[in-house]
């Protein structure tokens, strides 16, 4: 046998390996239906919430969903949410007027904890930092940033004043509710990202330039993540109306704290962002996520792809479009979920 036959069937059996090794398993679906949203508060628990007024839920791992119509909501798309466990879940309305309806009986029944009837209203994103405190982000109204915190597991809501924001909009800049996954919490630091005519990074209401693509309306950041030991944040984005461009759609900072011996009050302790390199992955992404802290999968409507060394080089694992992924709490994999009511999982 020659030598390039013998190559050929190596490169097929590892090729072949490859994609078995990342095989994407199709959970659900339902058409006609866009998930934006996940939540996995435990292992056997998964959440969805998605246009059409729809929510799904599973207790048994993904084996069987239970879908579900929220009545009376029936045109409302909820694409953001946070569930504590298979009873308890919050679910935000994008556009006017703005709702928040929270379950505690699994969704058999919903209880408003939150309207705003302002045309203006378009809700973007919900993040709990811990069991009882949870932030909501919105567009822009009257030039100023939107946004709601809870410290009651969303019982309540109350809006942060305008005089918390540091810095000033710019002109075009404000959110995409792509994947609910553009705010996070770091220690007492909120961070959150901008995307549009204006794309940047926002820490404790003060606004800090990022070299992602921008300028057009359909372009910027959508999503950010910090890995689990709290030393990496990554910022992904990109043009969806342009999906397949491969440039300026990531940006990574390895975080450092000021040297407690420099400050007198440990409360004034900073967060430092370093920037650092990073490769592209392939084309524009609408959410990130770490699966622990060397390894991210990131997705969009250009596919999937994983980094196993923080986003020094990426390998695509499927071309399928998804809007969002959540990693599983206790296995070495994630959730995935997109249109047509798609869940599926993938073991990395």
């Amino acid at each position: 046998m020659s030598i390039s036959k013998i190559f050929f069937i190596c490169a097929f059996f590892i090729s072949s390996s490859l994609n078995a090794q990342y095989q994407i398993k199709e959970l659900t679906a339902q058409k006609g239906i866009s998930i934006r949203s996940l939540s996995v508060p435990s292992e056997k628990v998964i959440w969805a919430s998605a246009s059409k007024g729809m929510v799904a839920k599973s207790t048994n791992e993904g084996v069987s969903f239970e879908w579900m119509q929220v009545k009376g909501y029936e045109k409302r798309d909820f694409r953001a949410m946070h569930a504590w466990n298979d009873q308890e879940a919050i679910i935000v309305a994008v556009a006017s007027p703005a709702i928040i309806l929270k379950t505690n009986d699994g969704g058999a029944s919903w209880n408003k904890v939150y309207e705003n009837t302002d045309t203006s209203m378009f809700l973007d994103a919900l993040h709990f930092s811990d069991e009882n405190n949870g932030t909501v982000i919105g567009d822009p109204i009257e030039g100023h940033l939107f946004i709601l915190t809870t410290n009651n597991k969303g019982a309540t809501w109350v809006q942060k004043p305008n005089t918390f924001f540091k810095s000033t909009l710019n002109n075009g800049e404000a959110f995409f509710a792509s994947s609910n996954s553009n705010l996070i919490q770091i220690g007492n630091k909120l961070l959150f990202v901008t995307g549009g005519l204006s794309s940047r990074l926002w820490i404790n209401g003060m606004a800090e330039a990022m070299p992602i693509m921008q300028g057009t309306s359909s372009t910027g950041a959508n999503s950010i993540a910090v890995s689990p030991n709290g030393s990496w944040v990554v910022v992904v984005g990109g043009d969806f109306a342009n999906d397949s461009i491969a440039i300026q759609n990531i940006v990574g900072y390895q975080l450092s704290e000021t040297p407690k011996s420099s400050v007198k009050d440990l409360s004034a302790t900073q967060l430092i962002f370093t920037k650092i390199v990073i490769a592209n992955p392939k084309g524009y992404k609408s959410c990130v996520e770490f699966l622990d802290n060397d390894r991210l999968i990131t997705c969009g409507t250009s596919g999937v792809d994983i980094s196993r060394n923080n986003g020094a080089s990426w390998e695509t694992i499927s071309k399928e479009p998804f809007h969002i992924a959540k990693k599983h709490p206790t296995k070495r994999g994630a959730y995935l979920a997109g249109s047509g009511g798609r869940i599926s999982f993938v073991e990395l």
